[in-house]
């Protein structure tokens, strides 16, 4: 999907949210497709919600960071009928042992971004991250 032209971007983009709706575990199935994005060191401001690109212009513009990628998970989740519901949020974490920092997709009670393959329970999250922000995310339906 990333190397193709906008138009086609949009179209494979919205082929594969209709895929969620009937798949069973959609959160993995989002994870395993943005996996393969190439990723940038910066492409916006993580703690500035006024540089993160809106779903289309992600799309657009198809320059990932790894805060865009979970910024793009995050976007794919909401627009669909199956997440409709859910409560979305961006926690952005340091982790002192590891001099890491972590950008977490929170929906309902799992987590992505914390371990690069697959989604977590928030319970599993280690106790010595560090919170330094967290955005809930607007309804996009």
């Amino acid at each position: 999907m990333f190397s193709k032209n906008y138009e086609q971007r949009l179209a494979a983009w919205r082929s594969f949210r209709n895929t969620l709706e009937d798949h069973t575990d959609p959160l993995q199935a989002v994870i395993n497709f943005f996996k393969p994005v190439p990723i940038v060191r910066y492409q916006c401001d993580p703690y500035d919600r006024s540089t993160w690109p809106s779903p289309w212009e992600l799309i657009q513009e198809n320059t990932y960071c790894a805060f865009v990628k979970i910024l793009a998970i995050c976007y794919t989740l909401q627009l669909t009928d199956m997440f409709s519901k859910s409560a979305f949020e961006i926690h952005i974490k340091y982790s002192p042992a590891e001099s890491k920092i972590y950008y977490l997709l929170h929906v309902d009670d799992r987590v992505i971004g914390y371990l690069e393959d697959t989604h977590v329970h928030k319970r599993e999250l280690p106790n010595g991250l560090v919170s330094q922000q967290k955005f809930s995310m607007p309804s996009l339906q």
